[in-house]
């Protein structure tokens, strides 16, 4: 195991909302990885020895929110439930609900987003878009919360698949990008004036069968 230093201990352990003998809780801020990468040293994955206290193993994680993204993760805390857990969100057992802003108003205050996502071309990252051809199936459901007049909504997602990107793909299919979010929305997903140009996406909360029976629901 990787030892980390007393301000990374003591942040990793900040984050944590919930815990017990299977699963902790944390709450992610927009910003830090959850996996190393190009240019990415520091991150969630190499922070999580700070969490281990005295169990003999470190915990796993069992589920990703893209680095922009801050909210609810859950890690499991041996191995029989990061196995568990991995049939729990492969068999797509969870239910997730973020929040977003939203730059514009949907024309419906709520409803559902069918929308088949596929990769698009081009190196500007790693993006998708509705591919009714090739995509693989996406569906969304959606409430909106509030709203400021037709400039912003605050909406609730959640999601009933889980494709890379789904969220922020499927708030361009209402012509809403999430606010922050240039890579989907461009120019049109920032506003001018003291707003801060951060991704404006959080997960909320999650609702999963506990590894030890019964239900555990989270909320960040």
């Amino acid at each position: 195991s990787r030892d980390i230093s007393d301000a990374d201990r003591d942040f990793v352990r900040s984050l944590v909302i919930y815990k017990d003998d299977d699963l902790i809780a944390i709450n992610k801020p927009a910003g830090l990885a959850v996996q190393g990468g190009t240019n990415t040293r520091r991150h969630l994955d190499g922070l999580l020895e700070g969490l281990r206290s005295d169990l003999e193993e470190r915990p796993r994680l069992v589920h990703r929110l893209d680095k922009d993204t801050s909210g609810v993760m859950l890690l499991a805390r041996n191995r029989v439930a990061a196995a568990r857990m991995g049939t729990t969100f492969r068999q797509r057992e969870t239910r997730k609900i973020y929040w977003a802003s939203v730059v514009g108003v949907p024309d419906l205050s709520q409803g559902r987003i069918d929308a088949p996502l596929g990769k698009l071309p081009g190196r500007a990252g790693e993006r998708v878009g509705v591919d009714d051809v090739d995509g693989k199936s996406a569906v969304t459901l959606y409430h909106v919360m509030d709203r400021s007049a037709n400039r912003l909504a605050w909406i609730a997602f959640w999601p009933l698949t889980g494709r890379t990107h789904q969220l922020r793909a499927h708030a361009m299919v209402l012509d809403t990008p999430i606010l922050g979010d240039g890579k989907y929305g461009g120019k049109e997903a920032f506003l001018e004036g003291r707003v801060s140009k951060k991704l404006h996406l959080h997960a909320r909360s999650i609702e999963i069968p506990h590894p030890a029976g019964g239900s555990l629901s989270v909320t960040a």
